[in-house]
């Protein structure tokens, strides 16, 4: 039986998971959000002061990308989940 991909951490010596974004460079230049679906992809240095529009499976949530940021997953940043509250009814 093979573990499965969630339990497995990616190793050290292959570095970093990143995906090439087609529009990056007129992004920059225009300061207008890059939208990825690749929630995987491991924030760089090169990113900071960047947006990204990342998907959170409805949506596409904009994050601005800052220096404490560097190194995490874009995904971490857009809950696939909303907030759960209990509401009144009529009857109580």
């Amino acid at each position: 039986m093979r573990p499965s991909v969630v339990v497995l951490a990616r190793s050290t010596w292959k570095g970093p998971h990143f995906v090439q974004f087609p529009g990056l460079r007129m992004a920059v230049e225009k300061s207008i959000p890059i939208r990825t679906g690749a929630r995987a992809c491991t924030i760089l240095p090169a990113f900071v002061g960047l947006k990204f529009a990342v998907h959170n499976g409805k949506d596409y949530l904009t994050v601005n990308i800052t220096e404490e940021m560097v190194g995490h997953k874009l995904g971490e940043f857009a809950p696939t989940r909303k907030r759960f509250s209990y509401k009144f009814t009529k009857n109580k």
